[in-house]
């Protein structure tokens, strides 16, 4: 019965959300599975994904370094898919992070990217172990 059920992440520029995070969701398999004005979810492995407006938000952008999420980490199948990610992501409103440490900016053992987008949320894509 462990896992998740679900993330929302409320987000101040819904367009800016459905690009950049669109993208990037597509990329890692999840499909679009409900969308309505105020927001869409992303579904993938039995859980889903809410990117959301909210008449509550009491700021335009996120403080990944404020108590709270500091981001998702994702699983990005193969290195080389991780690869690709990373090399498109400008593109599509996502600036890469720690580069001059990728793919191992966590460790030795650890094959992955970080992302972050213009709200100033992180993502991380994780590589499969081999």
């Amino acid at each position: 019965m462990a896992g998740f059920h679900h993330v929302e992440v409320w987000v101040a520029n819904l367009d800016e959300a459905r690009a950049e995070w669109g993208w990037l969701l597509r990329q890692l398999g999840f499909t679009l599975a409900s969308e309505w004005p105020e927001g869409q979810s992303w579904a993938a492995g039995g859980a889903y994904l809410t990117l959301t407006t909210s008449p509550n938000l009491t700021g335009s952008a996120h403080d990944r370094r404020s108590p709270g999420v500091n981001h998702l980490a994702f699983k990005g199948g193969p290195a080389d898919r991780v690869d690709a990610i990373m090399a498109d992501a400008q593109a599509h409103g996502w600036v890469p992070l720690y580069q001059e440490r990728y793919p191992h900016a966590g460790g030795a053992g650890h094959y992955a990217g970080w992302l972050e987008n213009s709200a100033g949320c992180k993502a991380e894509i994780v590589a499969d172990q081999s």
